[in-house]
């Protein structure tokens, strides 16, 4: 039963195998700060990951590889996550006096009731969360599984960069965990309900996150690469050219009223989807505020335009805010990749369990 939702560990770099990179994060404590001790993002090749699944293991392994060089950290051990939609989680109730061994025994017994998937197809971890509500002789407890492949699509990209995946976590629950970093400085607080939009390359997911705990997720494909495929097309340019100049700058003065300003009109519209679905199948229908991640967060003006058309308040993902730096980490770098390191915080900070 590999740790999916995982026991306590010793150092973890956090590592995020995204669509079209992978990101690693390592972090120590001192005193009651988090410090960044190294951070690096390394471009994957193309279709390496499609939709969150890995295809090309060697091409993942080998960036992992040279992202670790790059990086230099102190570690070999990394937590990594999986993408919500590969995961089936469930709450149910067991008695609590048992041990985790009679735990894990109950479990495997009565698997077939909670998983639609045979045993030895799946991994499957589960997490006491607390007291049952309804029984102070129960606990409730939360089962997370996923098919095998995915585990060690994972593994095995990690093996071929000389590394361990000590924690398999799952995406969500990282995104949560970085969030609790940021929460004291959002202006609802930690009381309100946030909507984390993670817009990613080619997916865009919807957390809802409620008293600090994730309420709803919605995964939709939409993301930055429409944008970098658009350069690439109207300019004559190649995939690799088009999402360079993308983010460093240089495209022709009809870029912004031609190209750019549509994208972020169609990111407005994917945000007020994902929202109505959220209301529609929830209680509620509204949100105190909405929080952007991911590489395609850091489009500028992009925060303003979506708090425009909504009329919420937003703000850009930074789970660096309260941290300090390791003397090597560019300052500068790390604040604009910061909304797209959420995931590999979250992965990170599983070291501090």
């Amino acid at each position: 039963m590999l740790p999916f939702l995982g026991k306590k560990n010793a150092s973890l770099l956090g590592l995020d195998i995204s669509s079209t990179s992978v990101k690693l994060l390592e972090l120590s404590l001192q005193g009651d700060r988090y410090r960044v001790e190294s951070y690096g993002v390394e471009p994957l090749p193309q279709n390496a990951v499609v939709e969150k699944n890995i295809a090309d293991v060697e091409g993942v392994g080998e960036a992992i590889s040279r992202l670790m060089a790059k990086a230099k950290p102190r570690t070999k051990n990394a937590a990594v996550a999986v993408a919500g939609s590969a995961v089936i989680t469930k709450v149910i109730e067991m008695d609590a006096d048992l041990n985790d061994d009679e735990r894990e025994s109950q479990i495997r017994l009565e698997a077939d009731q909670y998983i639609p998937y045979p045993l030895e197809e799946i991994n499957l971890d589960f997490e006491v969360i607390g007291p049952s509500p309804s029984n102070p002789e129960r606990v409730s407890v939360l089962l997370a599984a996923s098919r095998t492949e995915n585990i060690e699509l994972r593994a095995d990209a990690l093996i071929i960069a000389n590394m361990t995946a000590k924690v398999v976590d799952v995406e969500a629950y990282a995104m949560e965990r970085a969030f609790g970093l940021i929460v004291d400085s959002l202006p609802c607080g930690a009381d309100g309900t946030v909507a984390v939009i993670d817009v990613g390359a080619t997916m865009t997911t919807l957390n809802v996150i409620n008293d600090g705990k994730i309420i709803y997720t919605r995964e939709q494909l939409f993301g930055g690469r429409q944008l970098t495929e658009e350069i690439q097309r109207r300019y004559g340019l190649s995939f690799e050219e088009a999402g360079r100049l993308k983010k460093e700058g240089g495209l022709p003065d009809d870029y912004e009223p031609e190209v750019l300003k549509p994208f972020k009109e169609a990111i407005v519209q994917q945000v007020t989807r994902s929202l109505q679905f959220f209301f529609s199948s929830s209680q509620y229908n509204d949100v105190d505020h909405i929080l952007l991640a991911g590489g395609t967060a850091s489009i500028p003006g992009l925060a303003e335009i979506v708090q425009e058309k909504l009329g919420t308040a937003v703000s850009i993902a930074n789970p660096f805010v309260h941290m300090s730096f390791a003397p090597q980490i560019n300052a500068a770098a790390i604040s604009n990749d910061a909304p797209a390191l959420m995931i590999a915080c979250g992965l990170a900070l599983r070291s501090f369990d």
